[in-house]
């Protein structure tokens, strides 16, 4: 159960960066500008500091979607190794042939 909580945390926080991915941009542009005033510089920080931190895109994490594990993750497939191993023994992961000796 606890698991299924941190995919659907991930799936929030997703949401908030795609919302203020745009917002964030343009505060970052007026931060980083020169040759803007000081004073408006700062305060484009300022509201940047009052965004939502889960809007930031490098609070995301790469989590399996069955298993919410963080680790070991098949970017192409969104799961991780050990959920794959499970998929390809049951035959549930088309092409995937599990060999063991």
């Amino acid at each position: 159960m606890a698991k299924k909580a941190m995919v659907e945390r991930e799936k929030k926080r997703q949401h908030l960066v795609e919302k203020y991915a745009a917002k964030r941009a343009a505060l970052k542009g007026i931060i980083n500008d020169e040759s803007k005033p000081m004073e408006e510089r700062f305060r484009a920080s300022l509201k940047l500091a009052k965004l939502p931190r889960n809007s930031s895109a490098t609070r995301l994490h790469n989590r399996c979607q069955l298993t919410g594990r963080p680790h070991a993750y098949y970017r192409k497939l969104k799961v991780s190794r050990i959920a794959l191993r499970d998929l390809g023994s049951n035959g549930q992961a088309p092409g995937l042939v599990k060999s063991s000796w």
